[in-house]
């Protein structure tokens, strides 16, 4: 089927999608939820803000993106180590923990993705690469880059 994986027996690419499929990719085995836990203070200060004047922080949503991603890279590692190449159906959530802590959490179904076949009999796995991808290394899904992070293999 085309599962492609480095010589450590990992898979060399990780995609997270919102939806519940990957077109042109097949689900080969389902490895089940997922998760990336982040916590971190809510005390703005101590998270690098200098100064909150009521207005938008550019600082601010810069350190709240990186916690989100944070959260999603944790998410990613859990799936590799399952055996998982994508994470499908991923969802974002948080809750205070206490008032100075708060949680933020990615989640999702780790699963295994091989190319489909396409009419002419040659599987998507041997287009050539993206600019940019290791070379022997799979192309990921097309337009991922567009909707989801991808992990450093």
């Amino acid at each position: 089927m085309g599962i492609h994986r480095s010589r450590s027996g990992a898979p060399e690419w990780c995609v997270v999608v919102t939806t519940d499929d990957l077109p042109g990719y097949e689900i080969c085995q389902v490895y089940g939820q997922v998760m990336g836990v982040v916590v971190r203070t809510q005390n703005p200060f101590s998270e690098g803000l200098k100064a909150l004047d009521g207005g938008v922080n550019p600082r601010r949503v810069k350190v709240m993106t990186t916690w989100r991603q944070q959260a999603i890279d944790a998410m990613i590692e859990e799936a590799k180590k399952r055996g998982g190449n994508a994470i499908i159906g991923m969802r974002f959530d948080h809750r205070v923990i206490t008032e100075f802590w708060t949680e933020i959490c990615a989640y999702g179904t780790a699963i295994l993705a091989a190319p489909v076949e396409s009419k002419t009999g040659r599987d998507d796995s041997q287009a050539e690469p993206e600019a940019g991808s290791a070379p022997g290394s799979p192309a990921p899904p097309a337009g991922s880059a567009a909707t989801a992070p991808l992990a450093a293999g």
